[in-house]
């Protein structure tokens, strides 16, 4: 008889022992799919990324407002560097004042600004620290650290020149 009750208890501490990995795994299971999605940042288009996606490349990110004239003027430089940048290199344009995403729609229309825009929120992290003015452009090396901070307007030669100086002192 004591067998039977040894075996009952002993079946009592598997069921709860089953139930406690069952709940665990489901924990992990949820944060595991929380952090799948979260994003770091979202462009206009609705593409979201995490900084971690950009792990061995380069990144250039331009901080613009509508109301700074030289970010006006860079926008041309800007686009054209977009257009024959490194193929290891991306870059995202943002909006210095927290626009909707209506408002930036209006002014990649209005100023040609044919760059992936970030939608700028609170929920935005960036490696990097809002400027305290503008034009300003960092780049942001494999590692994902800023490698340099360019305070005022940028040309696509600057740009292309930077990189390089960077990439070889990388190696």
């Amino acid at each position: 008889m004591r067998l039977t009750a040894f075996n009952v208890k002993q079946q009592g501490q598997v069921k709860v022992l089953l139930v406690g990995l069952l709940l665990a795994a489901a924990l992990s299971a949820g944060v595991m799919t929380w952090q799948a999605m979260q994003k770091d940042f979202e462009t206009l288009d609705g593409s979201q990324y995490r900084w971690s996606e950009f792990s061995g490349e380069w990144v250039v990110v331009n901080y613009f407002a509508e109301w700074c004239a030289p970010c006006l003027r860079e926008i041309p430089e800007l686009v054209a560097f977009n257009a024959d940048k490194p193929a290891d290199t991306t870059l995202f344009a943002v909006s210095y004042d927290p626009l909707s995403k209506d408002r930036i729609r209006e002014l990649k229309n209005q100023y040609q600004i044919h760059l992936p825009l970030v939608v700028p929120n609170e929920k935005m992290l960036m490696p990097m620290e809002r400027p305290p003015y503008l034009p300003a452009t960092f780049i942001i090396g494999p590692d994902g650290s800023v490698k340099k901070t360019l305070m005022g307007e940028v040309s696509e030669t600057l740009l292309k020149e930077t990189l390089t100086a960077l990439k070889s002192q990388t190696l």
